[in-house]
């Protein structure tokens, strides 16, 4: 290769990385606005007199729902279209939807704003994925999916900690009285200041990333949602396999997410600012710990031959994580379970770039958005919509009091680990197939 080809490939790569910069901080926005959710258990369901499971609802199947329901048509533009434009409005669209949840009266109109968000975001994942499988080569996809995923752990991390931080400040305040807005809870001034940011990065994904050229055998024109089916129903122990093992095993890895700051209030007495750093830091430390180790590891292992190496590394994490989550059940110690709570996240965050990165190295380049939003079609209904809602159920209703909800996180990690493990290590044959088949095309 010429200097001057090894100089713009360079220059290509820089600004390949500056682009999952960019996608990851929408992620962590993202995120942000999703798992604020988790530190305001105890306002919303005082002010509303909700129940766990009741509330439950609100933070899992509102969003889940519409998230899944609005992913295929998104994903089909996404397949088509801009990516950068789509992505860039779905951020707009999240920001506004979650600002107007600090304007709910009640439970139904927080549903309904919790709507709105999922809408919004179901415009990042299968664009972010299908542009950032784009931009870099095979040989480091698994780092810049991981590192874009990072955002999934600053976000949630961010969203704790600035969540605790202004209930800590507001929660001995009735309503405070902002200019123009008028009276709010503390709960509802938090949605609000975690919202309306998001607008600027907006501004930022369409005024500095460029949508990038189309790799591999590009079709031309659209691809009906009936041949996606068909070549997935072809293909469905591979295909089925990956998705429905990982869906179930996210189950726990949204529950973890969700209930980890109520865990430490209900347990160990923490007040609702400590829970969020505590677990805030948890989140931002062992989980990108872990998606970056996870993604390193399987880029050597595949830069050595091992092409299902992402599968591979997927199912060890899931098994780790057992004994960790299992043990938040029985621990008495608050520093014990920051460590074994550290290393279920640890864990749980193995999947975060390695799932959809399988997907996209098993799928032909116009079909990727939509298969990417049939994946997280499976992974939010499933494990978003139904993860902390087991959870819930099982305190309420198995165990009967609140503080049992270790007890509920460790019984829900024991039996649900397990099958999402097995019905994956069922598939991998399957999957090592469809890969070498997806090589072969390109």
């Amino acid at each position: 290769m010429s200097q001057h080809h090894k100089s713009e490939a360079s220059t290509s790569l820089v600004y390949a990385w500056y682009v999952v910069t960019v996608l990851l901080v929408a992620q962590a926005f993202s995120f942000l606005d999703r798992m604020i959710m988790g530190l305001l258990v105890g306002p919303i369901r005082s002010s509303f007199q909700i129940s766990d499971t009741q509330y439950s609802l609100l933070a899992g199947l509102a969003f889940s729902l519409f998230y899944a329901i609005m992913g295929l048509p998104l994903a089909r533009i996404a397949d088509r279209g801009s990516r950068r434009n789509l992505i860039a409005a779905g951020i707009a669209v999240w920001s506004f939807m979650t600002a107007l949840c600090g304007f709910a009266r009640s439970y139904w109109m927080l549903f309904f704003a919790r709507m709105g968000v999922g809408v919004g975001e179901a415009t990042l994942g299968p664009a972010a994925y299908s542009m950032i499988a784009d931009y870099f080569p095979k040989s480091v996809l698994a780092r810049a999916l991981s590192i874009y995923m990072i955002g999934v752990t600053l976000g949630s991390g961010f969203a704790y900690m600035l969540g605790g931080a202004v209930v800590g400040y507001v929660e001995n305040i009735d309503t405070i009285t902002v200019p123009v807005i008028g009276d709010m809870e503390g709960w509802q001034l938090t949605f609000f200041i975690v919202g309306v940011p998001g607008l600027l990065v907006s501004l930022l994904m369409m005024a500095t990333v460029r949508e990038p050229a189309r790799k591999g055998e590009v079709a031309s024109g659209e691809i009906p949602l009936k041949t996606v089916i068909d070549y997935l129903w072809a293909r469905r122990r591979a295909y089925l396999g990956h998705i429905l093992g990982l869906s179930i095993f996210i189950m726990v890895v949204y529950a973890l997410n969700l209930w980890g700051p109520t865990y430490f209030i209900r347990t160990f007495g923490y007040s609702r600012p400590e829970a969020g750093w505590v677990f805030g830091l948890i989140m931002i430390g062992a989980g990108t710990a872990g998606l970056l180790i996870a993604g390193t590891l399987s880029d050597r292992l595949v830069a050595g031959g091992m092409q299902d190496a992402y599968v591979r590394m997927i199912l060890i994490s899931m098994l780790a994580l057992l004994p960790c989550a299992g043990a938040l059940g029985f621990l008495t110690s608050d520093s014990l379970a920051i460590v074994f709570m550290s290393l279920a996240v640890f864990f749980s965050a193995f999947q975060g770039g390695l799932s959809a990165g399988t997907l996209q190295l098993m799928t032909p380049n116009r079909m990727r958005g939509q298969v990417t939003a049939l994946y997280m079609l499976a992974t939010n209904l499933i494990g978003l919509g139904l993860g902390p809602t087991i959870i819930a159920l099982t305190t309420d209703y198995v165990f009967g009091y609140d503080a049992a909800i270790g007890k509920s996180i460790a019984l829900c990690s024991l039996v649900v680990c397990p099958i999402g493990a097995f019905i994956l290590w069922r598939s991998m044959p399957a999957i090592r197939l469809q890969l070498a088949e997806q090589q072969l095309a390109e």
